[in-house]
């Protein structure tokens, strides 16, 4: 079905997932508070992407590094200089506008065949971009006017100071990704966690960009939570290794979290959008409501990394391999996921919205393992509540679960297939009788009869 952004906007705020930040104050623009529901379905996909790519691989160990770094780190790595967007001002209207998605767009639109197909932002001098918006007479899309300022570029790292002063000598940034510290901190886990070349590096946790044009709900975001993974492997076995991560990365979409097949494709990165240093690139694109976007990143950064904090830190990061006896810097694969990107992507993929002659309704058809409340408990009446809470307790000690006695019965199935809930527990006059409750499915609507003391049986079958 065709879903509009306003309509998961308005339902993720409506059902506790998504809301705006600061609201009371007026909000502050581009910032998204995640609620009951959203909080708990980020973490369960933050836990089932480590138990798929830490947990269940023997080549694989976590890291959780702090947010602040040596401001060097980030000279070496190149983010200092390098890590900017190419803005521009319409006279007319005074909006800020990113040169490189205004070109982006009207090439979708267009089918503009002038435009390298995989333009190389980060390489393409300002005067070339300015040059193809005056050629196609490209007008701004809140104006239409067609009369610009100078392209310049902007940093996008956010700055703060520690200590006392507030000079340079005590600037810092704001991580505008994880991966860094995995590199910085190579040699530390090698020695500690006894890997062999291959093995990779996983980190989840918070990033920052001070973007300028953010947008499309929590797509794009100045903060956001990125899971990342370091894959180092022997020079020369990367495009293999690239290869498997490519099938592995898209085989979690579509068989852990669940997202239809046919709104995912790999799109590669041509050879005038690669990196100097990369061997490939390839994204896993998704089908968003407003064009196939970007979803996961996945880079052959050879050995840049490594050799650029090496030459810079004088530290030792290469590696030794005990079976051919020889030394080498190694290669690295780094699969890159924002996860709040991924939040947004199993809303989409799970929102359905269900309409008869008599009602309409949306049934939120989430992977049930990934569900943020697992089981709602509902006793028919408010009389038969203590029944029901007794095996609130004994359920909740397993799963996410979530107790509700007001209302009718059919408006409390509804609200819990709106955030997603598999099974629905009633507890009625047969619970009382014959110690059995009602066990409701959201997709099928079909019940089974279940003895509350087979219920944990019953529910690890369906959840674990």
């Amino acid at each position: 079905m065709s879903v509009e952004m306003k309509d998961i906007v308005d339902f993720a705020k409506l059902r506790g997932f998504v809301y705006q930040g600061s609201e009371i104050y007026g909000w502050l623009a581009n910032t998204w508070d995640y609620g009951p529901y959203g909080s708990i379905l980020k973490e369960n996909l933050k836990n089932a992407w480590i138990k798929s790519f830490v947990q269940e691989k023997n080549n694989m160990t976590l890291l959780d590094a702090a947010i602040f770094m040596n401001p060097q780190t980030w000279v070496t790595s190149g983010h200092v200089w390098g890590f900017a967007d190419p803005l521009m001002d319409c006279k007319s209207c005074k909006q800020r506008l990113r040169a490189d998605k205004i070109i982006e767009e009207y090439a979708e639109k267009s089918n503009d065949s002038e435009m390298p197909k995989d333009w190389a932002w980060e390489k393409t001098p300002p005067e070339n971009l300015t040059a193809y918006i005056k050629d196609k007479w490209i007008k701004c899309p809140f104006c239409w006017g067609d009369d610009f300022t100078e392209i310049r570029q902007f940093g996008l790292m956010f700055k703060t100071h520690q200590w006392v002063l507030e000079d340079n000598s005590a600037l810092i940034y704001l991580r505008p990704e994880t991966a860094q510290w995995i590199f910085v901190n190579f040699a530390n886990v090698l020695r500690t966690s006894r890997k062999k070349v291959p093995f990779g590096i996983a980190q989840v946790g918070k990033a920052f960009r001070n973007e300028i044009t953010p947008g499309n709900f929590v797509f794009r975001t100045r903060e956001f939570e990125q899971m990342e993974i370091e894959f180092f492997c022997e020079p020369g076995s990367d495009i293999e290794w690239h290869e498997k991560w490519k099938t592995d990365c898209m085989n979690f979409l579509t068989e852990t979290i669940g997202l239809n097949k046919e709104n995912l494709r790999f799109r590669d990165h041509g050879p005038d959008e690669l990196s100097f240093y990369s061997n490939a690139t390839s994204d896993i694109e998704y089908k968003f409501p407003f064009w196939w976007w970007e979803l996961w990143w996945i880079a052959d950064r050879t050995d840049y990394d490594l050799k650029a904090h090496m030459t810079e830190s004088k530290a030792d990061l290469s590696y030794f391999d005990p079976v051919n006896n020889k030394k080498y810097i190694p290669y690295v694969i780094e699969p890159s996921l924002w996860l709040n990107r991924l939040l947004l992507t199993t809303i989409l993929s799970a929102y359905d919205k269900v309409v008869t002659e008599e009602w309409e309704r949306v049934v939120l058809r989430i992977n049930p393992k990934l569900a943020p409340v697992k089981i709602g408990i509902l006793p028919i009446v408010k009389k038969l509540s203590d029944e029901a809470m007794k095996i609130y307790d004994s359920l909740s000690k397993k799963w996410m679960c979530e107790f509700d006695e007001t209302w009718a019965i059919g408006k409390r199935y509804y609200r819990f297939d709106e955030i997603g809930t598999p099974y629905c527990l009633v507890v009625d006059n047969d619970t009382v009788e014959n110690w059995t409750v009602t066990v409701r499915d959201r997709d099928t609507w079909l019940q089974d009869i279940v003895k509350v003391t087979e219920l944990e049986e019953y529910f690890r079958n369906k959840l674990d």
